[in-house]
């Protein structure tokens, strides 16, 4: 699979991955405590300059953030014909931003530290028999390995029609897309069990 991080030496990549995680919520939720433009503005700026710290190269940066940054534009778009102007500003500028910090943060920190960092995270509701902190954190690794597979995969049916001379519309990707991540995820899941990396419950002794 691909990888979302990124090997340097920045700011960032020397934080520990529980403390950029903790940003990364008091981001969240400030971003949507306030509907000032001037704060937002002021917040997606600083996420810009965030994200060039991380020496990534614009070019790069474009091609890693491209389908997020379509998603937020349609968002922010529908938001607008929808509500208000200024709703869809905020909209734009509260997701943005967010991309950016959440962009960061997992180019920053390696699978490995975020599924440790989760697992540790979950452990107190573990201790209350509510989950099991392992799997928590295999889901979220799961989950972030994930994505830049998706969008190889997107890539690669995007490049089979065109060399088939077929025109590229999202009622013709989403299909192939959506069973070509389900089968990879079923495959995923069957060599998790096989290796019994999952944990399972124990019977109780009578």
């Amino acid at each position: 699979m691909n990888s979302l991080y990124v090997e340097g030496d920045s700011f960032l990549h020397r934080l520990p991955p529980g403390l950029k995680l903790l940003l990364l919520l008091a981001v969240s939720i400030s971003l949507f405590l306030t509907r000032s433009p001037l704060f937002l503005g002021g917040a997606a700026a600083a996420g810009v300059l965030l994200y060039a710290s991380l020496g990534i190269g614009w070019r790069q940066s474009w091609l890693r953030l491209r389908p997020i940054l379509l998603t937020i534009a349609i968002v922010a778009l529908a938001t607008l014909l929808l509500e208000s102007v200024e709703d869809g500003m905020v909209a734009l500028l509260r997701l943005t931003t967010l991309m950016l910090v959440a962009a960061a943060v997992t180019a920053t920190t390696p699978v490995g530290a975020f599924i440790d960092a989760v697992t540790r995270a979950a452990l107190p509701f573990e201790k209350l028999g509510l989950v099991r902190a392992s799997d928590i954190g295999l889901a979220v690794g799961l989950v972030i390995r994930f994505v830049p597979e998706v969008v190889s995969r997107y890539q690669a049916l995007r490049t089979a029609h065109q060399a088939r001379g077929l025109k590229v519309r999202p009622t013709t990707m989403i299909v192939p897309l959506i069973i070509q991540t389900l089968k990879s995820a079923d495959e995923i899941a069957a060599a998790i069990d096989a290796r019994g990396i999952r944990g399972q419950k124990r019977p109780h002794k009578s």
